[in-house]
């Protein structure tokens, strides 16, 4: 962790598996456009589907994909398959890799997606910048709250300002550790 007055940062290293969104939409290559954003738009909605030919992830389709590629071109999404469509090779992560090895992955490649793969490279979910920003906003905020606890804690004890005694329990008073024993005088 680096810290200073004006931002918080966490470096971790959390693994990809803990905050991808298991079973991933999928669609063989040779389906058309249409049936991808059906599949996209069914319950639990998602913005892509991995294409698999003869059962192995070749692509991802987005809809992106949809919008650019045959919408602005005013194709027929029932007429133009998915393999046509598609961004391949399909660029993927595995599950013993970070969220920051995912990240600097999605950069390097400019892509938004990652589907993650187990050992026999099949894929098990997929992680997405937004899956990425939500933990990673999350993870600062909870450090937000640390530093706040952990500068609290750092005035509980030292040396008194006005009798320089040491004492466990110091307030804070006009920007100065005061002990109760001072405390108590100025109530008097």
């Amino acid at each position: 962790m680096s810290y200073n007055s004006d931002k918080i940062q966490l470096e971790t290293k959390v693994p990809v598996r803990e905050i991808m969104r298991t079973n991933p939409k999928t669609i063989d290559y040779h389906a058309t456009v249409a049936h991808a954003a059906r599949k996209m738009c069914s319950k639990d909605p998602s913005g892509s589907c991995i294409v698999l030919k003869d059962g192995v992830a070749v692509g991802i389709v987005t809809e992106q994909d949809i919008n650019c590629k045959v919408v602005a071109r005013d194709m027929r999404p029932s007429e133009v398959h998915v393999s046509e469509i598609m961004t391949s090779p399909l660029i993927t992560i595995g599950t013993e890799k970070t969220v920051e090895d995912a990240a600097h992955l999605m950069i390097r490649n400019r892509v938004r997606r990652l589907p993650i793969i187990n050992d026999k490279g099949v894929v098990i979910g997929i992680v997405s910048v937004r899956d990425i920003v939500a933990v990673s906003t999350e993870i600062n905020e909870l450090m937000s709250e640390l530093v706040v606890i952990n500068k609290a804690d750092d005035f509980s004890s030292g040396m008194c300002s006005r009798c320089g005694q040491m004492s466990d329990d110091l307030r804070s008073v006009d920007g100065a550790l005061i002990c109760p024993d001072c405390l108590e005088d100025d109530r008097l």
